[in-house]
């Protein structure tokens, strides 16, 4: 089936389009020279986004890949280890650039996306050791991709970070899914990210702009960010069309987060109905729908080319799991829809 409106594409929020006052939006952005600093979209974007998350300045860049990147080449050397939680984006989504571009090894820990700071501690490994790699920097994963969409608790992430602290180890906030934590907790993103030297938002998901992050954090971290943003080839020229695409998504949908949450909701519930699929719905805190197949159903394959033939497009994340995000291109009618093509796919009917 050719991509378009007749499929329901539950593969990732990042695949929305701009809405038509989006791409107004777009067009008529006033733009300049962004890597001499002269684009006035991406000054707005970023002071504003700066001063929402508490953080005295931030960088636009044009992935939340690139965003994690930067944050390691900032906060570590190479040789250095890194904590992360088990499964984390950092490990599995960003085809080892921690490694290729920071030279850094990274530990999981924890389980389903989330750690304590009893996990943490355990981790740690000295410095100036004669055989371990010395933990400069712990990194928490909010919400968690893999892990369904799980919030990351508050208290636990405060604990971390001022246990990291006391070791004068970094902490870093993968925050690309903040906005729908920010939404499903009621806590401001200021409170999520107070904890964290530097935290990245992303753009290209929930709220629907085609591309960006922003990474944000005290000044004498974002100046460094700059070069090594320059360094990975993401210093860009008149990129205020990206950032007016952001402002606007930050202005008109954010609201629109919580029909998300909704409607994962309402597929977890949906799915559950089959003895051939394995979910805990308390994991389906925000978009993400991640459910396993029982031993006795097809493989995850089998069910994705199943769904895939009736117009249903999600992703297999292992042999038996399968991973679904709502987003604001689906409405609750296809999200039904999708429950009832993917109930048939995993009965194998």
């Amino acid at each position: 089936m050719d991509q378009g409106n007749a499929a329901i594409d539950l593969r990732s929020d990042t695949v929305t389009r701009p809405t038509p006052a989006m791409r107004a939006a777009i067009a008529a952005a006033p733009v300049g020279d962004d890597q001499y600093g002269e684009d006035p979209t991406v000054n707005r974007l970023q002071e504003q986004v700066a001063s929402l998350l508490g953080k005295e300045a931030a960088l636009w860049l044009p992935s939340g890949t690139m965003a994690n990147q930067v944050a390691l080449r900032v906060l570590t050397r190479p040789g250095d280890d890194v904590i992360v939680s088990r499964e984390s984006h950092a490990v599995w989504h960003e085809t080892g650039g921690s490694a290729a571009n920071a030279g850094v090894q990274l530990t999981e820990i924890g389980a389903r996306g989330l750690f304590s700071a009893a996990d943490f501690l355990a981790a740690v490994k000295p410095r100036l050791h004669g055989i371990y790699p010395p933990t400069t920097l712990v990194e928490i994963e909010n919400t968690h991709n893999r892990a369904g969409g799980v919030i990351f608790p508050q208290p636990d992430a405060e604990r971390i970070c001022e246990a990291a602290r006391r070791l004068g180890i970094a902490t870093f906030l993968d925050g690309a899914r903040l906005w729908n934590a920010s939404v499903a907790t009621g806590l401001g993103v200021d409170r999520l990210a107070a904890p964290f030297d530097l935290v990245a938002v992303s753009f290209s998901k929930g709220l629907g702009a085609p591309g960006g992050s922003l990474l944000a954090g005290p000044r004498e971290l974002i100046g460094p960010a700059v070069r090594h943003r320059r360094m990975l080839g993401g210093a860009m020229r008149q990129v205020g069309i990206f950032a007016a695409a952001a402002l606007h998504g930050l202005e008109h949908h954010l609201a629109g987060l919580h029909d998300d949450h909704a409607n994962a909701r309402l597929l977890g519930e949906r799915l559950m109905q089959s003895r051939q699929v394995e979910l805990d719905l308390a994991t389906v805190q925000t978009n993400i729908v991640v459910f396993g197949l029982a031993p006795e159903a097809p493989d995850a394959a089998a069910v994705v080319a199943a769904a895939r033939a009736r117009g249903v497009w999600v992703n297999a994340l292992g042999a038996r799991t399968i991973r679904a995000l709502t987003h604001r291109d689906v409405t609750r009618a296809q999200c039904l829809a999708a429950a009832d093509v993917l109930l048939q796919s995993v009965e194998g009917r």
